[in-house]
């Protein structure tokens, strides 16, 4: 067996900062949660899987779409692509037959409240109203009527009927997702109901 001496341990110096650090790291993983418990994480962590769908919609077919409804009552059938919000969708409109178009359709004489909320209530409510919407569409044979343009290029405003909704504006007013807007300026959501 032979002998081994002992390599000279020398003894780290204390960091001047080390001391301070371990006495704030607490406070800041405490601050930390508090502020994320605070934040709604869905709008600051993108999921892929939370994703809207890529939007088929080309502005030219929106316009296409309200030029060419002509007369108010006819009703054009569509296929719902997606739910965008509580008063908005994206459609494949059938305009004549081997004709389609793809725009997304809002609802005429309602103000649903938005995703991109302003407050927690807001964002709660504006889930409410698209999941709401979601439920009305799917009650199939959806058609639009009473097509005119709208404010957002790539989008036509509309009344919006299905099997069983002749006019799912009123349902969702009915059913307190929505409020009657007629233009102009719309209240927030933060300090309503």
């Amino acid at each position: 067996m032979s002998f081994r001496p002992r390599p000279n341990r020398v003894p780290i110096a204390r960091l001047p900062w080390r001391g301070r650090m371990s006495s704030i790291l607490p406070w800041v993983f405490v601050l930390g949660i508090a502020a994320g418990t605070m934040l709604p994480a869905r709008h600051w962590i993108h999921w892929p899987w939370t994703r809207p769908p890529i939007s088929q919609a080309n502005p030219q077919d929106a316009e296409a779409v309200w030029r060419r409804a002509g007369n108010p009552t006819i009703r054009h059938p569509v296929d719902v692509l997606y739910t965008i919000d509580g008063d908005t969708f994206e459609a494949r409109v059938h305009m004549l037959p081997g004709h389609d178009l793809v725009t997304r359709v809002r609802l005429r004489g309602i103000d649903a409240p938005e995703l991109k909320a302003q407050c927690a209530k807001e964002l709660q409510l504006a889930e409410a109203a698209k999941d709401a919407l979601r439920n009305l569409l799917r009650q199939g044979e959806v058609a639009i009527y009473n097509i005119g343009p709208d404010k957002y290029e790539g989008r036509v405003v509309a009344d919006v009927a299905t099997k069983r909704s002749p006019n799912v504006s009123a349902a969702l007013l009915e059913g307190g997702y929505a409020r009657a807007y007629g233009g102009g300026h719309r209240e927030g959501w933060c300090g309503t109901r």
